[in-house]
């Protein structure tokens, strides 16, 4: 290995490696070494007032980060800007070192806490991440620093193999393994010796109850904002903490698949979800029954509320934490996967002075997301918006919102019959359950209000039988429906490994999926990559089903209405169908044909 360690990290080297790799122009180096001086100065500058804390660990302004910080774009058709991650896998190629994007998740806390003192990690910017076949596997970005690499051999007893990564995810990983583990540790010994505990199996005899771990504890409240700041980074959609025989499971759901995250200590898994319970306002001492609560956090200043239920199980109590992040929640509607002419259907009736607009799907399915943007679409400050939900989703100013609380008697029925006289011009009810709650929107339709809600069905047609099912009138139905959509999401494949593929569409439609296309078939797929923890996909985006309420759908709805009759109607006015919307992704390189087939399995 190279030891000129200074002349291959000089600012001239970086330079001549970003033009051999055509990331950036001759011209471009020359400015950036001309003023590569006058900009680190800037950039140091700028960090200090950031650094308010005095933080002595962030590491000095080096010239990567100089021309990271320009944001120049790339040469060629993708114009990707040259950030960090770039630099450094053009270096990586240049070294003939491998690169290496690191995935948390799939990190050993216990390997990379321990193998090294935090200071001396910090110090050198090297994060021990796997071992394998005898070889421990060191991430730096600075790979020519041999002494350091010697005393990570020697203090591990390991041959070292090193590959190159961020300087920031170096640091940021650093900074929240090293500090999740020390507080894990530090809680741990403090509420080492406890008796065994079964949770809510058997409960052995304490001696000692006053000796459990206090939820302010400093080390419980580090450990947990830990934990939040990790669910953030990953875009966690809920946080799952369970606990089991011997030890507490941590585990994430990213676009719709749970990770696990972490294995806690089983006498801290308690003080953890006492923590949790105090920042919800729950009742701590309350163990045997299900709770729900609410958090709100700052997250860059960006207010992010999660919603907490606790349930008691075999082992003790299971907490699982709602991330509701206002930027997903809240959305443009443009952007959640409409077509343009579903899109122009689901305006007409969002803006009908009157009438129900039903929006249908599973649990999961991103109903709460469409109804939350739409209302966001129809606010102005000249209407009133009441919302009633069970529980409340996400808090906003613009929206007046009704929790449900059964338990002293308000429910979607009961308060509807009041809300009429809060003057609303839009009514959002978060599930109709039930005739009782149905009756009252059709009352609120009736009386001149646009009444948003939603039901559990698996596509739009059905969701006239429905109605008819719970028990409301046939003519009732005629008189305020105005439209339907079903919905639900599908994994985007990830843009940073997406390939393309040929399928035989015999192929394709042996499997149910008539693309109506002959011959072969040009589709996408991702190979799998550190961004999308080799799934290949990231992110996920709706398919819908919008019926606008017409003359012969209302006619067909009587009390014997047949289900089929309705969708074939409905199909015939240029109803698009979940799985023909699906498809419709698929062609245009948006999804794949696994997940095509998993969303919309049964559905023609």
């Amino acid at each position: 290995m190279p030891n000129n360690n200074q002349n291959l990290l000089s600012a001239q080297n970086i330079c001549q490696a970003l033009l051999n790799k055509s990331l950036i122009k001759s011209i471009q180096a020359k400015e950036i070494l001309k003023k590569k001086e006058i900009l680190k100065s800037r950039l140091e500058k700028q960090r200090n007032r950031k650094n308010a804390s005095g933080d002595r660990n962030i590491s000095p302004v080096s010239i990567i980060d100089v021309i990271a910080s320009l944001n120049l774009k790339c040469l060629g058709p993708d114009a990707r800007v040259i950030d960090e991650e770039l630099i450094f896998q053009a270096l990586a190629e240049e070294w003939k070192i491998p690169f290496k994007k690191i995935d948390p998740l799939k990190l050993d806390l216990n390997l990379v806490t321990t193998t090294i003192p935090r200071s001396f990690a910090m110090k050198h910017l090297a994060l021990p991440i796997g071992i394998k076949d005898g070889y421990l596997t060191v991430a730096t970005p600075n790979p020519f620093n041999v002494e350091v690499m010697e005393d990570i051999a020697r203090a591990s007893q390991l041959k070292v193999k090193v590959v190159v990564s961020t300087k920031s995810d170096i640091v940021k990983l650093i900074n929240e393994f090293f500090g999740f583990k020390r507080s894990i540790t530090a809680a741990e010994h403090q509420f080492a010796g406890l008796s065994v505990d079964l949770g809510n199996l058997e409960q052995y005899v304490r001696l000692k109850p006053s000796d459990e771990l206090p939820s302010t504890d400093q080390h419980v409240v580090n450990a947990v904002n830990h934990l939040f700041t990790y669910a953030f980074d990953q875009r966690a959609s809920d946080i799952h903490i369970e606990p089991k025989r011997d030890v507490g499971l941590i585990r994430m759901r990213i676009d719709g698949v749970l990770h696990t995250v972490y294995q806690l200590p089983k006498n801290v898994h308690s003080a953890i979800i006492s923590r949790i319970k105090n920042l919800s306002r729950l009742d701590m001492a309350e163990k045997r029954k299900p709770q729900d609560g609410r958090i709100k956090i700052d997250k860059e200043g960006v207010e992010i509320e999660i919603r907490v239920s606790t349930i008691p199980v075999a082992f003790g109590e299971k907490v699982v934490m709602r991330v509701m992040d206002p930027n997903i929640l809240f959305q443009d509607l443009e952007k959640l996967g409409f077509t343009s002419t579903d899109l122009i259907r689901y305006n007409k009736f969002i803006n009908m002075p009157h009438g129900i607009v039903l929006v249908c799907g599973p649990t999961g399915s991103g109903k709460s997301t469409t109804l939350y943007s739409t209302l966001r679409d129809l606010y102005t400050p000249e209407i009133n918006i009441t919302t009633v939900e069970d529980p409340i989703e996400m808090v906003h100013e613009n929206f007046n919102q009704i929790a449900v609380q059964p338990v002293i008697g308000i429910t979607f029925a009961t308060i509807l019959r009041n809300i009429l006289r809060q003057d609303p011009d839009i009514i959002m009810i978060g599930e109709m359950r039930d005739l009782e709650t149905a009756e009252n929107a059709v009352q609120a339709a009736l009386t001149g209000h646009l009444v948003l809600s939603t039901l559990h069905t698996n596509d739009a047609p059905s969701s006239i039988t429905r109605l008819l099912d719970l028990g409301v009138p046939s003519f009732l139905i005629q008189s305020t429906l105005v439209g339907i959509m079903a919905q639900r999401l599908v994994r985007k494949i990830c843009n940073q490994c997406m390939e393309s593929f040929e399928m035989e569409a015999t192929e394709l439609k042996a499997m149910g999926l008539d693309v109506g296309q002959n011959g072969r078939i040009k589709l996408k797929r991702g190979k799998g990559c550190q961004r999308c923890r080799g799934t290949g996909y990231y992110g996920r985006t709706g398919i819908f089903e919008v019926i606008p309420y017409s003359e012969l759908l209302k006619e067909m709805t009587t009390a014997n209405a047949d289900f089929k009759a309705i969708a074939a109607q409905a199909k015939k006015e240029g109803m698009i169908t979940l799985r023909e919307n699906a498809l419709i992704k698929l062609l245009a390189g948006k999804t794949t044909y696994q997940e095509v087939l998993r969303v919309t399995w049964g559905q023609s």
